[in-house]
């Protein structure tokens, strides 16, 4: 096995169990939150599909398949949000969109926090992404954000 493939499956099997540990509340990486006033998202082609990104940063978005469109809930909190930070925006600001053509929105995460929607789905950074175009994020129930 690979270094690479060991270090996937490590960090694979981290998320599992983190997902399932504590309810602490979670904030999103400090410089991938929208604000007011800026474009949320934007639309980028990654890989030869348009994928949303980050409007402030670029940076590749991603939905959680175990989340359900429009059920006004994200299905990953406590240290799944850890690893899939939020997109979040300040409370009373509306999300906009660059190119994307599908609805943004918004929901209250449990820990206060206005997270920003598309089409019904939460969305979400990937902490292991470090540059504009990365998607390390696509892992088995999660994927880059599509337009």
């Amino acid at each position: 096995m690979t270094i690479r493939k060991l270090i996937a499956a490590s960090m694979a099997v981290a998320l599992l169990v983190a997902a399932c540990g504590s309810a602490a509340a979670t904030q999103a990486v400090a410089g991938q939150t929208g604000t007011s006033g800026s474009t949320t998202v934007a639309v980028r082609s990654i890989g030869g599909s348009n994928i949303l990104v980050d409007g402030a940063s670029s940076m590749t978005l991603y939905v959680f398949a175990s989340d359900v469109a429009n059920s006004g809930k994200s299905a990953c909190n406590s240290g799944c949000a850890t690893t899939w930070p939020p997109l979040t925006i300040s409370s009373g600001a509306t999300p906009s969109a660059a190119g994307a053509s599908g609805k943004l929105g918004t929901i209250t995460r449990d820990d206060g926090t206005i997270q920003v929607t598309y089409n019904g789905l939460p969305l979400h950074h990937y902490s292991g992404d470090s540059s504009p175009g990365d998607t390390n994020g696509n892992y088995p129930g999660w994927s880059a954000a599509k337009a």
